[in-house]
């Protein structure tokens, strides 16, 4: 089970630079598919990890930079593609987001400090991630259902993904930047507490 967790995490990292290529070449059902995947990879090797306690620390290394090169990766292709102000200036924020919180951390362990993720369900962080996902999953749908829909389609279910998803995916995108900035703050506080520590 364990060799099957951490199999998990690396197919997530794996599925990030996959990415790349087929956003490039326009394989939208594929790209769709590959993030689908590494997005339900990241809950499933979680749970399992916690179900059969088969945590380890080369898992939880995994873990971490999978669920933050998905996310990056296939931001930053998004806003190549969509260059507006509504999907680039939030994402370069979360972007941002995720090196300072990194910084953090490094300077911590500098000194022997952890400053782990909250453990709680319904964290601001994990909130964050599961908004910035949705968001991006349907992004990611709309390139492509535009592979497949024509003016003439009469297909009512594909014309109401049309105009549903574009909403999701730019509500979805600043909700998380809420999350991810309410976040930091967390972190920061924590950070400033364990600063106060330090001679």
């Amino acid at each position: 089970m364990k060799f099957f967790v951490n199999f998990l995490s690396a197919f997530r990292i794996a599925a990030a630079f996959a990415i790349i290529p087929t956003l490039m070449a326009q394989m939208y059902w594929t790209t769709f598919i590959l993030y689908t995947l590494g997005a339900m990879s990241d809950w499933f090797d979680g749970y399992l990890a916690r179900k059969y306690n088969v945590c380890t620390k080369i898992g939880g290394v995994m873990d971490h930079i999978g669920d933050k090169l998905l996310v990056v990766n296939t931001f930053i292709m998004l806003s190549i593609m969509m260059p507006v102000w509504f999907v680039v200036i939030p994402v370069i924020i979360m972007i941002a987001r995720e090196l300072y919180i990194s910084g953090l951390r490094e300077f911590l362990g500098t000194q022997k400090i952890e400053m782990p993720v909250p453990k709680a369900r319904f964290s601001m962080g994990k909130i964050k991630t599961t908004l910035q996902m949705i968001s991006i999953a349907a992004f990611l749908l709309i390139f492509a259902i535009g592979t497949i829909i024509t003016p003439t389609s009469d297909s009512g279910w594909l014309k109401f993904l049309i105009y549903t998803l574009p909403p999701i995916g730019i509500y979805g995108l600043w909700f998380a930047l809420v999350a991810s900035v309410w976040s930091a703050t967390q972190y920061t506080r924590t950070f400033l507490g364990h600063l106060k520590k330090i001679k």
